[in-house]
């Protein structure tokens, strides 16, 4: 069996149209998928209604599920639920939204998500999109000094400080610690060859360099990599079923709906990668950095 696909936009996407993931999966209709996948950096099944047993076993052909993550459900520790609830008094919602910002997911891990997915379970009447761009076509697309630049260079990724271990000084300092992470600017795709940025509004600053010398460049490279021509916007549907190569793609959740009254409600799985980075040492004053800079 063949399975035909849809293109979803020019830069990358490919939407699956014949696939039923209730149904039992032979290793050919599957290895059709993930070559779609390494082909086109992002795949999506629309109207996939399906138990959270199904959903989870399909993914493991991709890979064992993190367990590493936040919001996990209690009877389903592969799953993180991504909830907006509307505030009941009807008060203004938080103003950051889970995931709005333009980032790999788990770059301040020493080993990165490898894949990630979304399972749209309660969608807003409008809005709630995730925006995507094609980290390999941000590298390509750089000038030839710039390339030669950018090789070898590492760069220093940090999660936020308010969504670190906050129970103890002794747990935030680990947990700073932990998640402060050095990665290559320019990572080789381990199964396609093709080189791609690795930067996001996690990157800091790079090594060797301080936080004043470095954001020139980091921003410039940030802000090249959501151009337009290199992004997908995703407008979900019910039970929409996304699933991203997060090792050639960054995303952005938009707050685009109302939240004072509307639900958005996601289910995530992710698969973990290699190890790609290290624990970086602190050399340019990293706790003054995380503690005053806001992202």
């Amino acid at each position: 069996m063949s399975i035909n696909t849809r293109k979803l936009s020019h830069p990358m996407g490919e939407e699956i149209l014949d696939v039923d993931l209730t149904q039992p999966m032979d290793d050919s209709v599957f290895g059709q998928i993930y070559q779609t996948l390494l082909d086109r950096s992002l795949i999506a099944f629309r109207g996939q209604i399906i138990t959270r047993e199904q959903y989870i076993a399909f993914m493991q052909r991709f890979g064992e599920p993190s367990l590493e993550q936040g919001g996990r459900l209690p009877d389903y520790p592969a799953i993180t639920c991504l909830i907006n609830t509307p505030r009941s008094d009807g008060g203004a919602p938080d103003a950051h939204v889970p995931g709005s910002d333009w980032h790999s997911d788990g770059s301040f891990r020493i080993n990165p998500t490898k894949i990630t997915v979304l399972h749209a379970i309660k969608i807003p009447e409008t809005g709630g999109d995730t925006e995507f761009a094609n980290m390999y076509l941000a590298y390509e697309t750089l000038s030839d000094g710039m390339k030669k630049m950018l090789d070898g260079i590492q760069c220093v990724h940090m999660q936020e400080e308010k969504l670190l271990d906050h129970s103890s000084p002794e747990a935030l300092e680990k947990s700073r610690r932990d998640k402060t992470i050095a990665q290559p600017v320019v990572m080789v795709h381990p199964e396609t060859g093709r080189k791609s940025l690795f930067i996001g509004d996690k990157a800091m600053f790079f090594v060797g360099m301080n936080y004043e010398e470095s954001r020139p460049v980091i921003d410039y490279l940030r802000f090249h990599a959501r151009r337009a021509q290199f992004v997908y916007r995703h407008q979900y549907r019910s039970k929409d079923i996304v699933i991203w190569d997060n090792r050639c793609v960054n995303h952005n959740a938009l707050g685009n709906f109302d939240r004072r009254t509307q639900p958005r409600h996601m289910e995530k799985i992710s698969i973990p990668g290699p190890v790609t980075g290290y624990k970086y040492e602190d050399k340019f004053g990293i706790k003054n950095l995380s503690t005053t800079y806001s992202y």
